[in-house]
């Protein structure tokens, strides 16, 4: 079993930039691949990032490319999200995902359903 808790979101106007960080406990986190969803008010979850369980692979969406950056630290059992020129677009819960995966260090999931385990989320609200 592992929890996952996100923090690090907030208010902040458009053109800001907000760091979300996702601690892992329960298990050892470098055998478990990561990800970031966000959810806005009557939408659907959504994929923003995800990153392999070695750091090598990262995936973004579309809507976040050039702008968000993922990261993790398996020492300290963290995934990062950093988040630069913040659109009002980008106001949502955000969620931080893991599964673990016995394949390829390398594999970074984009979809829910890939995912076990989820935090609680961490709302992200941007002003125009």
């Amino acid at each position: 079993q592992v929890q996952l808790k996100e923090s690090g979101g907030g208010l902040v106007q458009a053109g800001g930039s907000l760091r979300l960080s996702c601690v892992a406990s329960g298990r050892i986190f470098s055998s478990y691949y990561s990800g970031w969803f966000r959810q806005a008010p009557g939408k659907e979850r959504e994929f923003v990032s995800a990153i392999s369980s070695n750091g090598g692979n990262t995936a973004y969406a579309d809507s976040v490319k050039g702008r968000f950056t993922i990261s993790r630290d398996n020492a300290e059992n963290t995934v990062y999200l950093q988040m630069n020129s913040l659109k009002p677009e980008d106001t949502a819960v955000y969620y931080c995902a893991a599964r673990y995966y016995g394949g390829s260090r390398y594999y970074a999931a984009q979809q829910p359903y890939e995912y076990d385990y989820w935090g609680q989320g961490t709302q992200v609200t941007v002003s125009s």
